[in-house]
C-alpha cells in the first residue's frame, strides 16, 4: 500500500464516520415533521446516498409528499414539485425557449432565452406521476439518466446533486396512465409507503391538528451531500455479495435455468443489467448509512425486494392467481445460487 492509499483509505474512514452521524442527525430532524415510516426514510436516504432515484408507492395520505418536502428541507437542498396532471406537457417540466425584446444600442432585437422549467433543483417530487400520458413522462428519461436535458438544439446540465422522487397512488386508477418499463428500470428503488401504527396515527392525530408546523433545520449542507454521495461507489463490497446480486437479476428472467418455478409461471420480462448494478450501489449505500466499512450479503439481501419489485413485468397469470411482484421476489432471492 503506498502512502497515497493510505491518506485515501484515512480520509475514507473519516467520511463515512460523518456520513453516519449527518444522516443520523438528518433521520432526527426528518422526524419533526413525518410520525414513523423509518425503514420508507431510511430506502429515501439510501437513494440519496447512491445518487438514485425512488418511487413512492402508497395511498393517500400517507406523507409521502411531506416526507419528501422535509427530506429537502433538512438537507438545505434547493427542491421543486411537479404535480403531473393529464394535460401537463413536456415543457411544462424541462422548461423552453421563449422570445424576448432586447434593446441594444437603440435597437430592439428579438433573441430566444431558455425558461428552466422545475426539473432544475436538485430534489424534485414528481407527485402522481401516473396520472400524466407516457409523452410527458417521457421527459423525465433524459433528465434521470444523464443528468442533463435537451431543448431544442441545446442541452442544459442540471445541478448536482440532482435526484427524483416520484409518487404513485396504487388504488385509484381512472385518469392514469402506466409508466413505461424504460422509466420504471430509471429509479433505483420502489419504496412501498404502509399504513401506520396505532400509536403512530394517535401522535398524527394530535400533531397535525395542534396548529403548530414543524421547522426543520438543515443538518446536512451541499457540500456534504456531494462527498457523501462520491464516497459510496469506493465503499468495498464483498465479491460474494457481488455474485449474489447479479444472480438475483439473473434469477428474475424467465427462460434462464437459474430461474425458479415462480419467475417461469408468472414473469414476462426480468430485471435487466440496471437490477444487478442497483443492487451492488444500494447495498454500498446502506453500509455508508450504518458506518459499515464494507457492504455485504445481508446488504444486498435487505434491498432486492425494492432494487427489483418495479423491474419485473409480470403476467395475466399472476393477476389471476394473486401473486404479487413481491412473492416473485421472494422466491428469487431464496433461489439464488452464489
Amino acid at each position: 500500500m503506498t502512502p497515497n492509499d493510505t491518506a485515501s483509505s484515512s480520509n475514507d474512514t473519516e467520511l463515512l464516520l460523518a456520513c453516519e452521524r449527518g444522516f443520523a442527525k438528518l433521520k432526527s430532524e426528518v422526524a419533526h415533521a413525518v410520525v414513523g415510516q423509518d425503514e420508507v426514510v431510511e430506502a429515501l436516504l439510501i437513494t440519496l446516498l447512491a445518487r438514485g432515484h425512488a418511487l413512492l408507492v402508497g395511498v393517500p395520505g400517507l406523507a409521502k409528499t411531506l416526507l419528501v418536502s422535509s427530506l429537502a428541507r433538512a438537507l438545505g437542498l434547493s427542491f421543486g414539485r411537479v404535480q403531473f396532471t393529464p394535460d401537463l406537457l413536456p415543457a411544462d417540466i424541462t422548461g423552453t425557449d421563449v422570445l424576448n425584446e432586447v434593446e441594444k444600442n437603440g435597437l430592439v432585437r428579438r433573441e430566444t432565452s431558455f425558461m428552466a422549467g422545475p426539473i432544475f433543483k436538485n430534489l424534485v417530487l414528481a407527485d402522481e406521476i401516473n396520472r400524466t400520458p407516457p409523452k410527458t413522462q417521457a421527459a423525465l428519461l433524459q433528465a434521470m439518466q444523464e443528468r442533463r436535458v435537451t431543448v431544442g438544439v441545446v442541452t442544459h446540465a442540471l445541478p448536482d446533486p440532482f435526484q427524483v422522487f416520484a409518487t404513485r397512488n396504487p388504488i385509484e386508477q381512472e385518469g392514469t396512465y402506466p409508466l413505461p418499463e424504460a422509466q420504471l428500470d430509471r429509479f433505483l428503488l420502489e419504496v412501498h409507503v404502509e399504513y401506520p401504527s396505532e400509536g403512530e396515527e394517535l401522535e398524527i392525530a394530535r400533531r397535525t391538528t395542534s396548529g403548530r408546523e414543524p421547522e426543520l433545520s438543515s443538518v446536512v449542507d451541499l457540500e456534504q451531500v456531494r462527498a457523501f454521495g462520491a464516497l459510496v461507489p469506493r465503499i468495498p463490497i464483498t465479491d460474494e455479495a457481488v455474485r449474489f446480486a447479479v444472480a438475483c437479476a439473473r434469477a428474475s428472467r424467465p427462460g434462464l435455468t437459474s430461474a425458479p418455478a415462480e419467475v417461469t409461471q408468472y414473469v414476462r420480462f426480468g430485471a435487466g443489467p440496471r437490477g444487478s448494478q442497483a443492487l451492488v450501489i444500494a447495498a454500498k449505500a446502506r453500509a455508508a448509512l450504518r458506518g459499515e466499512a464494507a457492504a455485504d450479503l445481508d446488504d444486498v439481501r435487505e434491498l432486492a425486494l425494492p432494487a427489483l419489485r418495479h423491474r419485473l413485468v409480470l403476467g395475466y397469470r399472476a393477476d389471476v392467481d394473486g401473486v404479487r411482484d413481491r412473492d416473485v421476489v421472494a422466491a428469487i432471492v431464496k433461489s439464488a445460487k452464489i
